[in-house]
């Protein structure tokens, strides 16, 4: 077997091992008072539902009930010997835990017997293995149903055997696994975790030399006609990173956010949406979305700077737009799409983002409800048209939900005008009506509103808007649709058709 080059005593020096295990491993009782064809008979049951077994060997661990995907994982690679997978769970998922649960599972009734662990350090692979060894060490309940696993002769820190004869060994990032054997096995597990760095994405060449040093030096010390499984585990923290390589290779890519496309948690039994709205709130929606929601977003690639000033009076502007975006239909991005209506203005030459509402949660009655908000905003100082967006795929929602909502209003049908026209895609469109005037300093947002959660989450989706649109963009969508029908107004005015605040437009379709 390979030996480690680490040297305990320099990494662990200054440690207090006894509180480090006490904090560690769960003190749990074993079954002491059974028989031995007892004892016989509660492991195989045990041995027969993984979710039982990990329950009793680890009760520390399993504080809080399964979640779906994890039982579906545990059961994924229970059930396949060879078996190549990326595990993209964000943090707080349970994603190494729930790991170490199966491979100590496998060691402990010999269905694997020779474990790489390896990580974007030696040290950072050995200190990610060392609940493994503290676990086969000093759990009463594994060493009274298993045997003591200590092998006081193969024991070290980041390298050690079982006295099943099963081996695990710590391997940093770009160091030799060559010829790791245990007797006459190849390594039959290799588990990656964290082999990404925030550093090291920022570099290409780093990830290409990490993933050319795996699929040349690690994954060939398999045996051909043994199985091995593969398991990956990370977030995905760049574009480009060697996780996000591996999803490309995998038999299986199990991807899980904190949250799912609904704002919901993902596993609720142990993360309460008060917890995740604590996280949220400390953090920028760029850092959240990188570490919780497997989604890596650059800020400022398109718009590189947001303008916030002061509003003219309502009464000098022609008119405004009320533009609405309802979202019913598919979602374009992985967070999921929002609802939203918001007020635009344009005087001298600059556009006004002057009120609004924008909420992935908001029912449809809601959402219908903002219309008249806007005008009781506007209070008549100046003329106020309303619009909707409406699609072939929205076209639906309209004559089905959105028309008799409108028409139940208190005041009755403010007169909403469906915007039809047919639209390029939503970046070139937003891009292409709004980059300029951003950059040319042109595109103001109502700094008495900065404060506003609405608000922020506009600022949010302008920062974040990019290409591939991985954060939702509705916001900017609803002030494009505003800003171009503005525009289509204020080319269609005859120099004697308008006076502040009126405009002589009878628009022909409306709800």
């Amino acid at each position: 077997m390979a030996q480690s080059v680490l040297k305990p005593v320099d990494r662990q020096a200054g440690r207090d091992w006894d509180s480090y295990y006490e904090s560690f491993i769960a003190e749990v009782a074993a079954e002491t008072n059974e028989s031995a064809a007892e004892q016989k008979k509660r492991i195989a049951r045990l041995e027969a539902n993984f979710e039982d077994w990990k329950q009793y060997y680890f009760p520390k661990y399993c504080y809080a009930p399964s979640a779906g995907f994890h039982k579906r994982a545990a059961k994924r690679e229970l059930n396949n010997p060879e078996w190549y997978e990326s595990r993209v769970w964000a943090r707080e998922l349970a994603k190494d835990v729930v790991e170490m649960m199966v491979t100590i599972y496998q060691a402990l009734t010999r269905q694997k017997k020779n474990i790489l662990f390896i990580s974007n350090s030696l040290d950072k692979a050995a200190e990610l293995l060392e609940p493994y060894r503290i676990n086969l060490w000093t759990n009463e309940r594994i060493i009274n149903d298993y045997g003591n696993q200590f092998n006081p002769g193969a024991w070290t820190y980041g390298d050690f055997v079982t006295t099943q004869g099963v081996s695990f060994l710590a391997v940093g990032a770009g160091q030799s696994p060559r010829g790791s054997r245990n007797e006459e096995v190849r390594p039959d597990k290799i588990i990656i975790s964290d082999i990404d760095t925030d550093e090291d994405v920022r570099n290409t060449d780093i990830i290409n030399k990490r993933w050319e040093w795996f699929e040349k030096a690690v994954f060939p010390t398999r045996s051909v006609s043994k199985a091995l499984q593969v398991i990956w585990l990370g977030n995905l923290i760049s574009k480009d990173c060697c996780v996000a390589r591996a999803t490309e290779k995998a038999d299986k890519v199990s991807l899980v956010n904190l949250e799912d496309k609904e704002g919901n948690s993902t596993w609720p039994e142990k993360n309460s949406p008060e917890n995740i709205a604590r996280i949220k709130s400390k953090i920028s929606t760029a850092a959240y979305q990188a570490e919780y929601m497997n989604n890596p977003l650059t800020e400022g690639s398109v718009f590189k700077q947001i303008i916030w000033g002061k509003i003219p009076p309502l009464h000098k502007f022609r008119f405004l737009i009320a533009y609405g975006d309802p979202a019913p239909s598919n979602s374009e991005n992985k967070a999921g799409s929002l609802k939203g209506v918001w007020l635009v203005g344009k005087f001298e030459n600059k556009y006004y983002v002057i009120n609004g509402f924008l909420e992935q949660k908001a029912v449809n009655a809601t959402f219908v409800g903002w219309y008249p908000k806007l005008v009781s905003f506007v209070g008549g100082k100046t003329h106020t048209y309303l619009y909707i967006e409406n699609n072939t795929l929205q076209n639906p929602f309209y004559d089905q939900v959105y028309k008799p909502l409108f028409n139940a209003l208190p005041n009755g049908n403010p007169g909403i005008i469906p915007d039809e026209r047919k639209k390029p895609d939503k970046f070139t469109r937003i891009e292409g009506g709004l980059e300029p005037i951003n950059r040319d300093g042109l595109l103001i947002l109502n700094e008495d509103e900065k404060e506003n959660p609405h608000f922020k989450e506009l600022e949010t989706q302008f920062k974040l808007f990019s290409p591939k649109l991985k954060y939702p963009a509705d916001g900017p969508d609803c002030i494009e649709g505003a800003k171009w029908i503005i525009d289509e107004k204020e080319s269609s005015l005859q120099p004697d058709s308008f006076k502040i605040g009126h405009l002589k437009s009878n628009p022909k379709k409306r709800f």
